[in-house]
């Protein structure tokens, strides 16, 4: 993704000129390992500074890491109001699956209704706990009201889903006595966590659903089977893959829902009490049935194939939980029932999510100092212009996307003014224009095109007198306006569309600030086989950042972006579709980025735009300088 003001080519004869030194040096800048030591209680966030001390015995741990397990402190005897909030606070934290301990600190109907699954918020630091109307220790006292507050950095709502969220937050707990002990008596559902404790307890986890593609189904070999990630949360320790499994079954959550469907029917469940595991030989058992918890159970009627998608549906979910990797799945009728199908993950290989991205091993364009495409050939500084007419014409282009087949170009002239599609290969001329912006100003023009896995060419027009989203179905239909529910007074001055064509990410300006927003690519069918196509349900991916420079997809559910928080300096980061951290949180360092490209492949490495010229992450961490002439790094897309 290429903004109009940094990362595209400036109209010039030959080129952005580059200082002279020394070619194929690598660029170290790391200080990725300062600062390493182990914290001897390391993700044990939340100490109790009241209360007894428990032995946390070794042989409780989950899995290999090495992380200290944290368990809730009962209350302690004639604790005070403040003491007992504290103390539940603390114990809902620990990693007990039902918050046995926690329940402890509530009188009897409220350890009823309360319901800790509702939310989560997560605080920037731990809840502080205040008494509005001053301590009450007395004996005599019978009520008393505390107050939590804190600032909010996110909300995890009942569906697992993660969102970015400012505020202050405040809520009362109302306790009373119970045999002369304080206990809470009302309290608002769901938790309420610091940061640290939020990412110690719950792991991040990609719900596989199909793409809604619509009338634009067809564009495509298997429309029908096109896989996209919907990020969620669930407890690290607690039965992760059982949890992710039920997750699936809920359905997609609300922000992705209108563009993906799942092909499990709306009310099937896993039956009460199931823990799922994989047998010796890697298989997963699901049982399935159907009806509400407290309703009849019914049975499951699926045909063969929707079976199969169903089944890998659920492989490509649970797909890297586990340290052992799980390669088939059996779904069955209920416990030690009838097989309904079974499939292997060799068999799901026709399902792969992001399948529309290309082949897994795509080329590394860039333009050259001669406003040409040019491509990476083998290691730093090997370099050579593309086929066709983006590098053989007379005129120069400022950016070019390649398709995600790697067989068509979308160019945009030097002065941004006009677009061009043609096929990367010799003896093609260049054509005339597809499209032409009738803005006065260079910055004002389109920006730099991108295209999705179906074969349609996404592109905006700055003009300030008609600002538009326009997307040419198949790359070489009339350009279609696309409506941007939300926009408001913002102008898009970048894009990048997913693969899977249902996400698209959005650089949006407004009032001098440059934010990085996800949208959903929303295709009714219009009569006459036709899509009309809206982008609906703008989101912050990278909330605290004040000024984005530039992002590019990275992975299923993952961008990788260049930008400044607030009085902050650059940093070069990846963040997940949700607006959530992504670990690492920060790439290594590096001067001057002005642009960024990655490919939905996470296999292949990294590219940046800097004043030095285009720097490639190598495996082992480190920055090298793949060409000092070149600029506007990008992969299929």
């Amino acid at each position: 993704m290429a903004t109009g003001t940094v990362t595209e080519r400036t109209r010039t004869a030959g080129g952005r000129p580059r200082p002279e030194r020394p070619a194929r040096r690598a660029l170290r800048r790391t200080g990725a390992a300062a600062g390493a030591a182990a914290l001897l209680l390391a993700g044990c966030a939340s100490m109790p500074d009241e209360g007894e001390v428990r032995r946390v015995n070794p042989s409780l741990r989950a899995d290999a890491d090495s992380q200290v397990r944290v368990f809730g402190v009962s209350p302690r005897k004639d604790a005070p109001p403040a003491q007992i909030v504290r103390g539940f606070l603390e114990a809902t934290t620990s990693e007990e699956p039902d918050f046995s301990t926690a329940r402890e600190y509530l009188t009897g109907r409220a350890a009823e209704s309360w319901d800790p699954f509702a939310r989560t918020t997560v605080l920037d630091g731990a809840p502080g706990v205040l008494s509005p109307g001053g301590a009450a220790t007395g004996r005599e006292s019978t009520g008393h009201t505390m107050e939590v507050t804190g600032s909010t950095v996110a909300v995890v709502d009942g569906e697992h889903a993660y969102r970015p969220a400012e505020g202050t937050y405040r809520e009362t707990f109302q306790l009373a006595r119970v045999n002369g002990q304080w206990r809470i008596d009302r309290l608002p559902d769901g938790l309420v966590v610091a940061e640290s404790d939020f990412q110690r307890i719950y792991q991040p986890v990609n719900i596989y659903h199909y793409a809604s593609l619509g009338p634009d189904t067809g564009a495509v070999t298997r429309g029908r089977d096109v896989l996209v990630a919907d990020p969620v949360y669930v407890r690290r320790r607690i039965d992760p893959v059982t949890e992710t499994v039920r997750t699936l079954l809920d359905g997609p959550t609300g922000w992705l829902a209108p563009v993906v469907d799942s092909a499990f029917p709306a009310d099937v469940r896993l039956p009460d009490g199931t823990r799922l595991s994989p047998d010796d030989s890697g298989t997963l058992t699901v049982p399935l049935t159907r009806g509400k918890a407290d309703e009849q159970e019914r049975p499951i009627r699926v045909d063969r194939a929707q079976c199969e998608r169903m089944a890998a549906q659920l492989l490509h979910t649970v797909d890297g939980q586990l340290a052992s990797k799980i390669g088939r799945v059996r779904l069955t009728l209920g416990e030690g029932g009838e097989e309904l199908c079974a499939q292997t993950g060799e068999e799901a290989q026709g399902y792969t999510p992001g399948r529309l991205n290309g082949d897994l091993d795509h080329r590394q364009y860039f333009i050259d100092s001669a406003n040409r495409l040019a491509m990476v050939v083998g290691g730093a500084g090997s370099t050579t212009p593309v086929p066709g007419p983006f590098s053989a014409g007379p005129a120069g282009m400022r950016a070019v996307s390649v398709s995600r087949d790697e067989e068509r170009g979308a160019g945009v002239s030097l002065d941004g003014r006009s677009l061009y599609v043609a096929p990367l290969a010799s003896g093609v001329a260049l054509g005339e224009s597809v499209l032409t912006s009738e803005a006065e100003r260079e910055g004002d023009r389109l920006t730099a095109p991108s295209w999705d896995g179906l074969g349609d060419l996404w592109v905006a027009d700055r003009n300030p007198a008609n600002p538009r989203l326009l997307r040419l179905r198949g790359g070489q239909e009339d350009p279609e306006e696309v409506e941007v529910t939300g926009l408001g007074d913002g102008r898009i001055e970048a894009l990048r569309v997913s693969s899977d064509g249902v996400r698209i990410a959005l650089l949006i300006s407004v009032d001098g600030r440059t934010t990085l927003q996800l949208g959903r690519v929303e295709r009714q069918d219009v009569g006459g086989g036709l899509s009309g196509t809206a982008v609906t349900g703008l989101r912050p991916v990278a909330p605290r950042m004040e000024d984005v420079v530039d992002a590019s997809w990275a992975g299923d559910s993952r961008l990788v972006v260049v930008g400044r928080e607030s009085a902050g300096v650059q940093q070069l980061r990846y963040t997940a579709t949700d607006g959530s951290p992504v670990s690492p949180a920060t790439l290594p360092g590096l001067n001057e980025v002005t642009g960024v490209a990655a490919s939905e492949n996470e296999e292949e490495p990294l590219l940046a735009d800097t004043k030095e010229g285009i720097a490639r992450l190598a495996r082992d961490g480190e920055w090298e300088l793949v060409t000092e002439e070149g600029s506007t790094p990008a992969y299929p897309g």
